[in-house]
């Protein structure tokens, strides 16, 4: 399914498209409308923020924008300009859901929402909302609002474990993160060869929207065929995942629509909802309860502390010295480190931007790998870049956007009680009553998935 399109009516072939495009998917002559290839494209959205050709969305009774919003499954009430670069929106869909009594309505946000939406209120670049990000989607009509941070939590216990048996076994590495689904499209389309170095856990959304329509769905003792599950994401690829056949292992479809950060804010506003006035709640438990493990998924770097901190705690059985390992974060590019654990030394990689991982890729199609584990995100930062996230206008700034979301992850991570993964209470207590173990039958059925070669 194509999720990200050009408008031809709008494009102005400036070509910044085509030069953000990090799976070489745009094409098309200077100064002329720009094409995607869907087989190509990994649903990133980086065009989506770049572009700056737009119309403006003024006029009311404009056929041409009430038109082009349709096509968009845009809300009607969007005021914002229309951009030639656009993804296809879920927000009606899930509108109407919302009005459907005969449906137990749950939600899950993702690390860098709540360091992001605010911007689209009014708020400084950073600035901190989960508790008004609760409120909202209550005031919305969602039955349960959990947090991705949670399935996050989750993806660490599941990903480490799958890494040490990996490494005690000699089974395929360097193993690949998994959680970034247009780096996994990158991978099944550009080099087949190499899926069996992906984790074989699904995205930290995906593994939340199937615990939803089960553990939770038995929670709260409700039919899970009546579950409507939504993930709130900074990121347009997840569109594409949530409709892969893979990702229905709770029996149904996992996850039913993805919301980009900007799409809630647009449902927000048209709710008449005053975000900034709203007030400070908490999330569901035990779907809601998080680490600052979990939080720091949303900046690049931030798998890999979050695994590291687990990593060192499961293999030597002893308290690591010091949470923060500020060794693995990055900004953009490529991060080599050597991180020691017990009498082994780790070789780590991270990627943040994916043009910057395919010399890594060669050397692994080489076998000249000389590293044990690799963290990709596609988007330049991380997730607090996401194709989905409140759009920059004036593209000078950025960096400053990103930065400010960053240091504001790094700073709801130390202001959190637990802060590695496998120490949630609610993840604990999950693998007691439900999953029983890591890499067990029933959580690799229900969290763990398969890949397919695309070219």
């Amino acid at each position: 399914m194509q999720v990200v399109y050009i408008d031809q009516d709008l494009c102005t072939g400036c070509e910044r498209c085509k030069e953000v495009c990090p799976a070489d998917a745009i094409s098309g002559e200077y100064g002329k409308p720009q094409a995607i290839d869907a087989n190509k494209c990994v649903f990133c959205g980086q065009c989506i923020q770049i572009c700056n050709a737009f119309v403006s969305n003024h006029a009311k009774d404009n056929l041409c924008i009430k038109k082009k919003k349709k096509e968009r499954n845009m809300l009607s009430s969007v005021k914002e300009p229309l951009f030639a670069a656009y993804n296809i929106g879920h927000a009606p869909l899930v509108k109407e859901k919302l009005r459907d009594k005969s449906l137990f309505k749950m939600v899950q946000c993702a690390p860098s929402v709540r360091v992001s939406i605010g911007e689209d209120f009014g708020l400084a670049y950073g600035t901190v909302t989960p508790g008004k990000m609760a409120a909202a989607l209550r005031r919305l009509g969602f039955d349960r609002v959990y947090d991705t941070n949670f399935g996050a939590d989750m993806t660490i216990i599941e990903e480490v474990s799958e890494l040490i048996k990996r490494m005690s076994e000699g089974a395929t590495l360097p193993m690949f993160t998994s959680c970034c689904p247009a780096w996994v499209k990158y991978v099944e389309y550009f080099y087949p060869a190499l899926i069996p170095h992906l984790s074989t856990c699904k995205s930290p959304h995906q593994m939340q929207g199937a615990l939803m329509k089960t553990y939770g769905a038995k929670i709260d003792n409700v039919d899970p065929g009546c579950v409507y599950t939504v993930s709130v994401m900074p990121c347009t690829a997840k569109k594409f995942e949530c409709q892969r056949p893979e990702m229905e292992d709770s029996g149904y479809r996992d996850v039913d629509a993805v919301l980009t950060t900007r799409e809630l804010a647009y449902l927000i506003k048209e709710a008449g909802i005053d975000f900034k006035a709203l007030p400070e709640e908490n999330f569901d438990a035990p779907l809601g309860d998080y680490t600052g493990a979990g939080a720091i998924f949303g900046a690049a770097g931030g798998v890999m502390e979050a695994a590291l901190r687990t990593g060192y705690e499961f293999i030597t059985r002893n308290t690591i010295p010091k949470v923060d390992i500020e060794e693995v974060r990055i900004g953009t590019g490529v991060k080599r480190q050597n991180i020691k654990i017990g009498d082994r030394e780790f070789r780590v990689v991270i990627v943040a931007g994916l043009k910057n991982a395919r010399p890594l890729l060669e050397q692994v199609k080489e076998g000249k790998a000389d590293f044990d584990f690799m963290e990709v995100m596609a988007c330049p930062a991380g997730c607090i870049s996401g194709g989905g996230q409140p759009k920059v206008v004036i593209t000078t700034d950025n960096f400053k956007a990103y930065e400010a979301r960053k240091r504001a992850i790094y700073q709801h991570d130390k202001n959190l009680p637990f802060r590695k993964s496998h120490e949630n209470p609610s993840i604990k207590k999950i693998y007691e009553e439900f999953l029983k173990e890591p890499l067990g039958e029933k959580s690799h059925h229900l969290l763990h998935t398969s890949y397919i070669p695309r070219s």
